[in-house]
């Protein structure tokens, strides 16, 4: 069930449906939550809400591209755990520079370009 809201206006339930119907043509196979919609004068700002897709990781191992381990015999298994981890949530900070440049400013300043 996806529900709208409708801020500044109200709206049918047939205009509602036809806002629905509308979702469903410009995403068509993608789960809709929910649809805002804010009315200024006679134009209107529409939001669509998305509901979570369930993600499945795939890793390409040793040339294989597998999606769980359960296959893997234990080699395999401990040199996936042995790989090192990349992610995007790596921040910056004044202890991660010391591991980093191994606590040498001038090296620090030198890799990183500063002119200080």
């Amino acid at each position: 069930m996806i529900t709208v809201n409708v801020l500044n206006s109200t709206l049918t339930e047939q205009e509602k449906q036809a806002y629905i119907k509308r979702a469903h043509a410009l995403y068509p196979g993608v789960p809709i939550d929910s649809i805002n919609i804010a009315f200024e004068g006679d134009y209107a700002d529409i939001t669509y809400n998305f509901a979570a897709v369930k993600f499945e990781r795939i890793r390409r191992i040793t040339g294989y591209l597998v999606g769980t381990l359960d296959r893997f015999n234990n080699a395999k298994k401990a040199e996936e755990r042995d790989r090192v981890k990349h992610g995007l949530d790596y921040e910056t900070t004044e202890e991660s520079d010391e591991q980093l440049y191994g606590g040498y400013e001038e090296d620090r300043k030198t890799m990183i370009g500063s002119n200080e």
